[in-house]
C-alpha cells in the first residue's frame, strides 16, 4: 500500500468530506470505503465514519496497490503536447471519452495511454484510470495531464487541491454578459432529482469558483476566458448557467436542441500550467482553438 499523511484544517468536518475535499480525484463513496476497510488511520487506530476533524489533526490514508489492469491498450492516436517520464499531457478531442464506464467499456483516453504509455501510468485511481489526476467531459476538447508514477500522481493531486495547477478554458456562452469579468463562487453537488446532472448546491455541495473574463462579444453570445480555482464535476457548465449565461450548445445545462455543427458544449481546455512534480519548475502548455471552435466563432462574427 501507498501511505498518504494529510492534515486536517478545519473542525467539526465529516472525515470522508474531509478526504475528498484534500484529494479530488477521491470520490465521497470511495472515501468511505476506505474508512469501512480500515485505511484511514490517526495516531495509528482506525478511523470510524463518523469521527469529524479537529485542526492539525494528521490523517494516514492507505492506498491499496491497484489491482490488475483489465482495461486492454489500444491503438487510439493521440495529440501529445508535453511528455516526459513522470507526466504526459494530452490534447483531448471532442467525442473521447476518458475512462471505461458503462456505455464506453474501451475506446477511451485510458485505452490509448496504455498503449502509448505501456506499464508506465501512475496505479493510485484504480485499474479503470490509471495515470488519470483530472477529468474533461466527452463533450469537452482541449488538455488532460496523467502521471506516469504515484509520487507523480500524489504530487499533481496536491497542486489540483492548492490551485499550483491551473487550467485555462475557452467558452461561447449564451447572451451577453454584462460585465467584463467576474467570479463564480458557488458550491457544486449532484442534483437533487437528476444524478447525471449537477446543480448549484450551497448546503450539500463542494465548494467551487470559476473565474471568467470576456474576450468577445458577439450579437445574442460571448466569448469568453474561464480559470479555474476548483475542479467539480461540470463546473463552468454549472456556473455560467447559474449566472443565466449557458454554454452554447449544452443541451444538458442549457437549450435542449443540439446546435447544428456541434457535437456538444462550445468549451475547450487551452492552457495548463502546473510545477513539475519532479523537478519544481512551472510547465505551461497551450493548444489551439480546434477548427469546430474556431468554426463557430468565424460565424458569430460574420452575423
Amino acid at each position: 500500500m501507498t501511505p498518504l499523511e494529510l492534515i486536517a484544517d478545519r473542525e467539526g468536518e465529516r472525515v470522508d468530506q474531509f478526504l475528498a475535499r484534500s484529494l479530488p480525484e477521491l470520490t465521497r463513496s470511495a472515501a468511505q470505503r476506505l474508512l469501512e476497510e480500515g485505511k484511514v488511520l490517526q495516531q495509528g487506530q482506525a478511523v470510524k465514519k463518523n469521527r469529524r476533524t479537529l485542526p492539525g489533526e494528521g490523517y494516514t490514508l492507505c492506498i491499496p496497490d491497484p489491482a490488475p489492469i483489465d482495461v486492454l491498450p489500444q491503438d487510439i492516436p493521440l495529440d501529445v503536447v508535453y511528455e516526459d517520464a513522470d507526466v504526459i499531457v494530452v490534447n483531448k478531442p471532442v467525442g473521447l471519452v476518458v475512462h471505461p464506464a458503462p456505455g464506453h467499456p474501451d475506446g477511451t483516453l485510458v485505452n490509448a495511454l496504455l498503449y502509448h504509455c505501456g506499464s508506465s501510468l501512475s496505479g493510485i485511481n484504480g485499474q479503470l484510470r490509471p495515470g488519470i489526476v483530472h477529468r474533461i467531459d466527452r463533450d469537452t476538447s482541449g488538455l488532460i495531464i496523467a502521471a506516469k508514477n504515484d509520487p507523480a500522481h500524489l504530487a499533481l493531486a496536491a497542486q489540483l487541491q492548492d490551485h499550483s495547477l491551473c487550467r485555462e478554458y475557452r467558452a461561447v456562452a449564451v447572451g451577453s454578459l454584462k460585465e467584463d469579468a467576474g467570479t463564480v463562487d458557488a458550491p457544486i453537488g449532484r442534483h437533487p432529482t437528476d444524478r447525471k446532472r449537477m446543480a448549484v448546491d450551497p448546503k450539500n455541495g463542494r465548494s467551487a469558483v470559476t473565474h471568467w473574463e470576456v474576450l468577445a462579444r458577439y450579437p445574442g453570445h460571448t466569448y469568453v476566458k474561464c480559470r479555474l480555482e476548483t475542479g467539480r464535476t461540470h463546473q463552468i457548465r454549472v456556473h455560467l448557467a447559474s449566472i443565466g449565461h449557458p454554454l452554447l450548445g449544452d443541451v444538458v445545462y442549457g437549450g435542449k436542441k443540439p446546435v447544428p455543427g456541434l457535437a456538444g458544449q462550445c468549451l475547450h481546455a487551452k492552457k495548463l500550467s502546473f510545477l513539475h512534480p519532479r523537478t519544481g519548475e512551472r510547465v505551461t502548455v497551450e493548444c489551439p482553438l480546434p477548427d469546430w471552435f474556431q468554426a463557430v466563432l468565424d460565424r458569430l462574427e460574420r452575423k
